[in-house]
C-alpha cells in the first residue's frame, strides 16, 4: 500500500489460512524527496503528463518490488510460497463522478520482477459499475473488526480520513470524511520543510480561526451524502489557498486545518453513526495526540482507542486490507460493499497479472 499520504510504502506479509489473518512480517520502505514530488507533480496537468506518469509507474514498481524482496528476506520466505500480491498503487487521479480512477506502479513489471501473481487496479471494476471505487477497506473491517455487541467505528486518517460504521445487527457502511494529513502536512512542509507536523505541536502553538474554519467547511463535499469518496483532486494546497486571507499567521492555520480534520470526522460519526459507542484510529493521523485530543473533546461520549487496541496495527490496516482483497479476487469472490460505495452490485476486484 501507498497512500494519499506519500510517506511511503507499507508492505506485510499475510497468512489467511486461519478465520483471522496471521501478520508474519511487515516492512515499512519511505519515499524520497524528488519521488514525492514527482508524484505530486502528476496530481494537476503537466507538461508531457503522459509519459511522465508511464515513467514513474515503472519507477514505483521498481520499488514496490524493492519492499516485496526486503518483506520476504527479513521472513525467510520465498517467492513461489506466496500467492500474489495484492498492489493498491499510487493514486495519481480519483474520479469516479467522470466515470475513472487512475493508480499507477506498472503491475506487469511487478510481477515480472518479483516472480509473483500481482492483483492491482481494486477499483475501476466498482467505478463501472456505477460506485465510488473507495473506500474498499471496511469490507474487511467488516470481516475482522466488527463486534456482535458493541457498536464500533473505524477511522482511517491517512491523507484522506474515512470511516466504517460497524452497527451490531446492521449492513456495513463507510465513506471518506475529507482530509485527513494530507492539508496539514502540506502545509508543514511549505512553511517548516518538514513532512508532518510531529504530534500536532506546531498546530498546538497557533490558535484556531474561526472564521477561515468556517469557510473551509462550507466545501459542499462535507455536505454530500454518502456514499460519496475524494483525494487530492479537491483537497489540495490550492483549495486552501483559494480560503485564505493571505494575512494569516501560518501556525494559526495549521491549528485550523487540525480542528477541520477532526471536526469532519466527529460530524460525519454524529450525522451517519448514531449511537456509536467505540471509535479505533488507525493511519498516521493515529499518531497525531493533538488531533486524538481534538476528537477526544468533539465525541465525548465515545471511547476514542486505535485499532492495535484490536491487535491490528493500525499503520498497517490498509496493505493487510488489500492482501485480504487481493485473496478474494483469487478466490473469485466479490469484495466490494454497494451500501458503501454506491455500485449497483457485487463486483470482484481488481485485474490479474500471472507470475
Amino acid at each position: 500500500m501507498s497512500g494519499t499520504s506519500l510517506d511511503g510504502i507499507d508492505a506485510v506479509l499475510v497468512d489467511f489460512g486461519r478465520d483471522s489473518p496471521d501478520i508474519l512480517g511487515k516492512f515499512f520502505m519511505p519515499f524520497d524527496d524528488a519521488l514525492k514530488r514527482s508524484i505530486l507533480e502528476l496530481q494537476h496537468p503537466t507538461h508531457d503528463e503522459l509519459h511522465r506518469t508511464q515513467l514513474i509507474g515503472n519507477q514505483l514498481a521498481r520499488q514496490y518490488a524493492h519492499a516485496v524482496r526486503s518483506l520476504l528476506d527479513q521472513n525467510a520466505c520465498l517467492p513461489e510460497q506466496v500467492k500474489a500480491i495484492g498492489c493498491h498503487g499510487q493514486t495519481i487521479r480519483h474520479c469516479p463522478e467522470q466515470g475513472y480512477t487512475l493508480q499507477i506502479g506498472n503491475a506487469a513489471l511487478l510481477a515480472e520482477l518479483t516472480s509473483i501473481t500481482v492483483i492491482s487496479d481494486f477499483r475501476s471494476r466498482d467505478i463501472a459499475a456505477g460506485g465510488q471505487g473507495a473506500p474498499l477497506v471496511p469490507a474487511f473491517h467488516d470481516r475482522i473488526l466488527r463486534h456482535p455487541e458493541i457498536h464500533r467505528v473505524i477511522v482511517n486518517i491517512g491523507g484522506i480520513s474515512n470511516l466504517t460504521d460497524l452497527a451490531p445487527g446492521q449492513p456495513t457502511t463507510g465513506f471518506d470524511c475529507g482530509p485527513g494529513n494530507l492539508l496539514m502536512d502540506a502545509w508543514c512542509m511549505q512553511y517548516l520543510q518538514r513532512p508532518y507536523d510531529d504530534n500536532g505541536a506546531w498546530a498546538e502553538s497557533g490558535k484556531v480561526l474561526p472564521g477561515l474554519l468556517d469557510r473551509l467547511l462550507s466545501e459542499p463535499y462535507f455536505r454530500l451524502p454518502p456514499p460519496k469518496s475524494s483525494g487530492r483532486d479537491l483537497f489540495n494546497l490550492a483549495w486552501l489557498q483559494s480560503h485564505l486571507q493571505k494575512n494569516e499567521a501560518p501556525e494559526d492555520v495549521e491549528a485550523t486545518l487540525l480542528l477541520l480534520t477532526a471536526t469532519t470526522i466527529a460530524q460525519a460519526i454524529r450525522k451517519h453513526c448514531e449511537g456509536a459507542q467505540e471509535i479505533y484510529l488507525c493511519g498516521g493521523g493515529a499518531h497525531n495526540s493533538a488531533l486524538r485530543s481534538a476528537l477526544a473533546n468533539q465525541l465525548s461520549d465515545c471511547s476514542i482507542a486505535t485499532t492495535s487496541d484490536l491487535n491490528i496495527d493500525g499503520d498497517f490496516l490498509e496493505a493487510i486490507a488489500f492482501a485480504w482483497l487481493a485473496r478474494q479476487n483469487l478466490a473469485k469472490t466479490p469484495a466490494n460493499l454497494p451500501r458503501v460505495t454506491g455500485a449497483r452490485h457485487p463486483c470482484i476486484l481488481g485485474a490479474v497479472y500471472p507470475a
